[in-house]
């Protein structure tokens, strides 16, 4: 039997799990700055429990850049074996192409459904080398769907399109720039039926983005109140605004102290309201750090209010 072209694989089930909560879990270290596995599993059980159906190991809450391959390997490994059939795994690759290439199939070859490209990190960054460097991964893993994590102003949705009509595995984009108008018409230049947009600055930029074509968020807060994350995406899909927003005014004081100083603390403020409810330890890996004593009882607050 031949192998189907890259035409013939169903990315349906895939796009429906973009167009929902895209959780990016934390990854949890011990007193030892190892990983912690345990503590990591229980993580995404809480996660699976509550209802998530989306999970992005190795992402930015995860603090990709921080682990080292092996540990985002085994993030990987543990990711889908605990996730089973409960949910679509969407898995953090980036770095240089090879690299990139070899996680992607190493994830394929581990059950991952769809892989989520970083932004490249290289201080020179052309249109045309960004469609190169996306579709040098999207042609390797040809099975998976993969995921652009676009936070490049400066690229045209032009160039989107470029790649998509390359690839058809590439189908949907973790949009985070920082610009619901900006937004609105790249979406129209790539393609908005084309790709599942997903609101790649979580649930403070959700509703906006949701109004101009996104129909998933990605979160990071939802580590710490699933709950509330998932309020507010079927507050969005029914078309509810003003609920809609009633969750944004719950977790905005949240989303401001993990946005203060360029996204310094944007891990930091999450471990710390999970290390509140005694789930994780706080610890974070340069060149993030943990808050100063004197901020971490307002996260505490925070978490307590939202009657976890």
């Amino acid at each position: 039997m031949t192998a189907p072209t890259t035409t013939t694989y169903d990315f349906e089930a895939q796009r429906a799990a973009l167009a929902d909560v895209v959780a990016i879990p934390v990854t949890p270290f011990a007193a030892d700055g190892s990983l912690d596995e345990a503590t990591y599993k229980t993580l995404l059980r809480r996660l699976l429990d509550a209802g998530v159906r989306t999970l992005t190991p190795n992402g930015n809450t995860g603090e990709f850049y921080a682990l080292t391959p092996q540990e985002r390997l085994r993030v990987t490994e543990l990711t889908l074996a605990e996730a089973g059939e409960r949910a679509a795994i969407l898995v953090g690759v980036g770095h240089d192409v090879p690299t990139a290439i070899d996680t992607a199939r190493r994830a394929r070859d581990l059950g991952a459904h769809m892989v989520m490209v970083h932004q490249p990190v290289h201080p020179y960054v052309s249109e045309g080398g960004w469609v190169d460097y996306h579709r040098a991964i999207a042609d390797a893993v040809p099975e998976l769907g993969v995921v652009p994590y676009l936070r490049n102003a400066a690229l045209p949705g032009a160039r989107l399109a470029d790649l998509g009509a390359a690839c058809p595995n590439v189908i949907g984009v973790k949009y985070a720039v920082p610009d619901a108008a900006r937004f609105a018409a790249f979406a129209r230049d790539a393609g908005l039926d084309r790709f599942v947009w997903v609101a790649g600055l979580a649930e403070p930029y959700a509703p906006s983005y949701f109004s101009a074509g996104a129909t998933g968020f990605t979160s990071g807060l939802v580590n710490v109140a699933p709950g509330v994350s998932l309020s507010m995406i079927e507050a969005l899909r029914s078309g509810d605004y003003p609920a809609a927003m009633k969750v944004w005014e719950q977790i905005r004081r949240f989303e401001e102290l993990r946005g203060a100083d360029a996204s310094a603390n944007n891990v930091t403020v999450v471990k710390e309201a999970l290390a509140s409810l005694g789930l994780c330890r706080r610890d974070v890996r340069p060149p993030s750090q943990e808050l100063p004593e004197a901020e971490r009882a307002e996260v505490a607050d925070i978490a307590a209010g939202w009657s976890i």
